[in-house]
């Protein structure tokens, strides 16, 4: 068992049936089911993509206070602009995160047809003030669209399920990405930038900011730092995946301090199914692993409902990504 995220190279996993990209599979199964975290390289996006991205939303988060605010989140619309402080640890005690944020989910015509079936699809709230956001953000989703396929794809081959068990999966999916702004706390202050917990979605990457800030949680309980090459990203299980897999891939706590005295800027994507799809294990689960079926459309109205402080979890909420003392 490491205490170490490891790098590795995914481009040989676009050459099916050679040695390199069995090698590759074997290596993120290996992660994947020790610490739950790796860093990837080999991804094809330009770092320049990456950059458009961050100066993306460097100038969301300048928008003027007012403005920001008749752009935000509601009841009703979960896209749009998250203020700071609105969200705090999941028992909803202690100091409220440190950050503010943009949400942004799957995008989905006005009249698309899939918003009879479930009412969460539909367009995003794209920022008035930045006509250009639509595009970049869009574009870079694109990319970390075929990463999740690639990854996904591997994760299939290393666990031994059919090709495609799970890929198909994510037509039309519940996938989500929140823009981060992360002010810097001082070395004295308490609370975190975002508070230790899981990831409740299958699979989530990110472009790691240069300031740092991510801890990952070891198996002892100690905290670490991922080591990404610049150009790299990190990856991470969240609880669906470690649904599926029986308990073999595993979801890890992290959370985010940012002692660097800079302004920190994070676009994490989260890779989450179609709305119909129920996850359930795919193979035996290993032994002390018991964890109720989720409906992705019912999780995805329960976390975000339970984000509001005067709504409580009810029996019928699903316990993902939930920290267990």
């Amino acid at each position: 068992m490491t205490q170490q995220i490891p790098t590795i190279d995914i481009y040989s996993l676009r050459t099916p049936g050679t040695p390199e990209q069995a090698r590759t599979v074997a290596q993120i199964l290996d992660a994947c089911t020790d610490i739950g975290f790796l860093s990837i390289t080999g991804t094809g996006i330009a770092q320049a993509d990456v950059d458009k991205v961050r100066d993306i939303c460097r100038t969301i988060f300048s928008i003027e206070e007012s403005s920001k605010w008749d752009q935000a989140i509601t009841r009703d619309n979960y896209r749009g602009y998250i203020p700071m402080g609105f969200f705090t640890p999941n028992d909803g005690s202690g100091t409220a995160d440190k950050y503010e944020g943009y949400k942004l989910h799957f995008e989905t015509a006005p009249d698309a047809a899939i918003r009879t079936d479930c009412a969460l699809y539909g367009p995003n709230l794209w920022p008035r003030e930045v006509p250009e956001a639509r595009e970049i953000l869009l574009g870079y989703w694109a990319q970390l669209d075929e990463i999740t396929d690639l990854l996904l794809g591997a994760l299939e081959q290393g666990l031994g399920l059919q090709p495609g068990q799970m890929q198909t999966a994510f037509g039309n999916p519940m996938t989500n990405m929140t823009l981060l702004h992360y002010p810097p706390q001082a070395p004295e202050e308490k609370g975190f930038g975002i508070h230790p917990h899981k990831d409740t979605d299958a699979l989530t990457i990110i472009a790691p900011d240069p300031v740092g800030g991510l801890e990952v949680q070891t198996r002892d309980g100690g905290w670490i730092t991922p080591d990404t090459p610049p150009g790299g990203f990190v990856v991470n299980i969240g609880d669906m995946l470690e649904l599926w897999s029986g308990g073999r891939l595993v979801s890890t706590p992290h959370r985010v301090v940012n002692r660097s005295g800079k302004e920190r800027f994070s676009f994490p994507y989260f890779a989450v199914p179609r709305h119909d799809v129920v996850i359930t294990p795919l193979l035996p689960p290993v032994a002390g692993f018991g964890r109720p079926d989720v409906h992705c459309g019912h999780w995805s109205a329960e976390i975000w409902r339970t984000n509001w402080p005067d709504e409580d979890a009810t029996e019928d909420t699903p316990e993902l990504g939930t920290l267990h003392s």
